[in-house]
């Protein structure tokens, strides 16, 4: 198939959305389907169309602190691809994706669109990040200004399919993994000598408001055994020195930073434990990636996060922004180094659904139905 992909976003993988993005474009290469791109960037790559960047004018200073940059319509280019193409995927509900969706609409083109941007994600920017009526209402916002024009829309986890049914979403909803890049498998990984006798706590992911970094410091703070434990908090994002000031206050200070996948990897496979203390999350690739190489995890219960229903077992669960809760979990595992170890196995076993492969299969299957005119029942 000739497949577009319409990205607002997508940029350098150093978040969740532009990290799936590229891996489907690589994967659905790699498969023989002929793919063109728009985005911001990337037009002088092979099938990558740029469009330039949005100008915020005076918010320009806080979206690039924030890391984000939406591309700026064009027209010209996306008719050029659209017209070229047997269906269009779009990703995202901003001002490129809208543009694109209504000219598939004039020029009959099947098209499927995603939904990767939680409401929460648009609301803490704003300091509302738990305000149900400003959420609530980003749902209808995204659903009337974009969504409606869609008859296909890919949900990551099946958490986020019952709530856009909840907000009124009659599409073909298709749940679907974003998959994991095979890189991310169990292996036998020695601590770096610093760390040797450490207990190691990963958690990675964007260092924002929702994905509540603080948390987990502020926990391992009130550990029976902080002065042993070490962490890292994996990724960049406007808090990180807000996170590094907290963290000064631990005896072992948190090792924070970007890792490119290859360093994630071995990082992941010689940490003795993941914590995930995210408030909103569709589906958390990152907590995915730890399991699928056999990390044990703590998960915050939080209504608003997907990532609670990869946990096997109650102690793999912890109330959402309950800091002695989550220090006694993680005292539990520290002190338990039988059931991490038996719990290594099933999530071994239980991360196989995440396979990239399978993952592909199921895109492709959604993107074949419509160019077909197929649709589902409605199950979510």
């Amino acid at each position: 198939m000739k497949i577009a992909i319409i990205a607002d976003v997508l940029g350098e993988e150093n978040n969740g959305t532009s990290i799936t993005v590229t891996r489907l474009i690589a994967n659905l290469k790699k498969r023989g389907h002929e793919v063109y791109v728009v985005s911001s960037g990337k037009g002088d790559e092979d099938g990558y169309y740029a469009v330039g960047k949005r100008d915020f004018k005076i918010f320009n200073e806080y979206f690039e602190k924030n890391g984000i940059s939406l591309a700026k319509p064009n027209e010209a280019v996306l008719r050029t691809c659209i017209e070229k193409s047997d269906v269009v995927h779009i990703l995202m509900p901003f001002s490129l994706g809208k543009t694109a969706i209504k000219l598939c609409a004039e020029l009959h083109r099947p098209v499927t669109t995603a939904f990767h941007v939680q409401p929460e994600n648009v609301s803490s920017h704003f300091g509302l990040l738990r305000s149900r009526q400003v959420n609530s209402w980003l749902y209808t916002y995204f659903l009337n200004g974009f969504y409606r024009y869609a008859e296909y829309i890919h949900c990551p986890t099946q958490f986020i399919a019952q709530q856009l049914r909840a907000h009124g979403y009659t599409q073909d909803l298709r749940v679907v993994s974003n998959g994991v890049d095979p890189i991310f498998t169990p292996a036998a990984a020695p601590k770096p000598q610093p760390y040797a006798d450490k207990f190691c706590i990963l958690t990675t992911g964007r260092l924002v408001k929702e994905k509540c970094q603080g948390d987990l410091i502020r926990a391992i703070a009130k550990s029976k055994y902080a002065d042993c434990i070490q962490l890292f908090i994996a990724g960049e994002g406007p808090l990180a020195n807000k996170l590094r000031k907290a963290g000064a206050k631990l005896k072992n200070q948190p090792v924070i930073g970007f890792h490119p996948k290859e360093e994630l990897a071995k990082m992941i496979n010689f940490c003795d434990l993941y914590v995930h203390p995210s408030y909103a999350e569709i589906e958390s690739i990152a907590c995915v990636e730890a399991i699928t190489c056999g990390l044990v995890p703590i998960i915050s219960d939080s209504k608003m996060s997907a990532a609670k229903h990869f946990a096997l077992d109650e102690h793999n669960l912890c109330r959402a922004n309950d800091i002695k809760a989550l220090a006694r979990a993680i005292d539990f595992m520290i002190e338990n180094p039988a059931f991490r170890a038996k719990q290594r196995e099933e999530y071994i076993r239980y991360a196989e659904r995440f396979q990239i492969d399978k993952c592909i299969d199921k895109m492709e299957e959604m993107f074949a139905d419509a160019v077909a005119g197929r649709h589902r029942e409605q199950t979510c």
